[in-house]
């Protein structure tokens, strides 16, 4: 077919043989890892495999990297990963966790952090959204809300 082409036709092509069998929603979590478990728990862990049972795309394992302490800190804040990973999501995708006594595959470099939304802004969000009916939709535009306001702002200029 010649023309235009809607962007969800080609991402799957372009990013599925980029991620292999790992798919789409593998490469999204590893994408937005850091803003899922938090700046410093991204640096010492990172997302390995996500098993989804056969035929199903949701209650999957989620193979994590941690080497150390941190694995048994990963055990204990095991309950809340999961609701933030499904919170991203929009669905319950993940359904448990399993640690690999690895460190992370790449050294990440500390990015500026993303700074704390003030209760003011977390409640504009929340307000905006809440007559999107669809709740995958809904989740997605409050994660990308809150990604907005939550960047780092640049410094005023001096003259």
């Amino acid at each position: 077919m010649n023309g235009p082409r809607r962007i969800g036709q080609t991402v799957p092509e372009v990013a599925g043989k980029a991620l292999g069998k790992r798919g789409l929603a593998f490469g999204s979590l590893i994408n937005d890892w850091p803003s899922i478990v938090g700046h410093q728990l991204s640096l010492r862990t990172a997302p390995d495999k996500l098993s989804f049972p056969r035929g199903k795309r949701e209650d999957a394992v989620l193979h994590i990297r941690a080497m150390g302490a941190i694995a048994l800190e990963l055990q204990h804040l095991e309950p809340q990963i999961i609701e933030r990973i499904n919170g991203f999501f929009g669905y319950r995708a993940v359904a448990k966790i399993k640690l690999i006594h690895a460190a992370p595959l790449t050294i990440q470099k500390p990015a500026v952090r993303p700074r704390d939304l003030t209760m003011d802004e977390e409640l504009s969000v929340m307000t905006t959204t809440a007559t999107v009916e669809d709740e995958e939709l809904r989740a997605t535009l409050e994660r990308f809300g809150r990604s907005l306001l939550a960047r780092p702002r640049p410094a005023p200029r001096r003259r």
